[in-house]
C-alpha cells in the first residue's frame, strides 16, 4: 500500500475533525441535542414546531459546505458514477435505520459518552466500508 502524498492532508484533516467536535459539542451543549445527522434530518419530517428553526439551520449548514468546497484549490475528486452514489445513498440511509443512527449520532457524539451500543455501531460501519473498499479496490 502506498500513500498519496499530493492528496494527504493532516492538518486540514484535523482542522475539520476539531470542528466536527465542536460543533457537536456546541449543539449538545446550547440546544441539547445530539448532533446526528439521520436524526436531525429525519426529525424535519415530524417535527414540532419549536424544534423545525435549528434543524433547518443544520441542514443548511451542512449543504453550505461543500458548496464552499468549491472555492477550495484542491476540490475532492469522486470516482463513482450518479448510480454507486445512489445506490451507496441508500444502502446508508437503511444502514441508519437499522443502527438507529448515523456515523455522527454514533461515531461522534454516541463514542464520546462511552455508549457501548454506539461503540458496537461504529465498529460495524467501520467493518463495512473497510470491507467495500476492498473488494471494490
Amino acid at each position: 500500500m502506498t500513500i498519496d502524498w499530493v492528496h494527504f492532508t493532516p492538518w486540514a484533516s484535523a482542522a475539520g475533525g476539531v470542528l466536527i467536535g465542536l460543533a457537536a459539542a456546541m449543539l449538545v451543549l446550547l440546544n441539547g441535542r445530539i448532533a446526528g445527522i439521520s436524526g436531525i434530518v429525519g426529525g424535519l419530517f415530524a417535527a414540532r414546531r419549536r424544534d423545525v428553526a435549528w434543524r433547518v439551520a443544520f441542514v443548511l449548514g451542512l449543504l453550505a459546505a461543500p458548496l464552499a468546497m468549491m472555492f477550495y484549490p484542491m476540490a475532492p475528486r469522486i470516482e463513482a458514477g450518479t448510480g454507486t452514489l445512489v445506490v451507496a445513498g441508500l444502502l446508508v440511509g437503511i444502514g441508519t435505520s437499522y443502527a438507529s443512527g448515523c456515523t455522527s449520532g454514533h461515531g461522534v457524539c454516541g463514542l464520546s459518552r462511552l455508549s457501548p451500543r454506539s461503540l458496537v455501531a461504529t465498529a460495524a460501519f467501520m467493518a463495512a466500508g473497510i470491507a467495500t473498499v476492498y473488494l471494490m479496490k
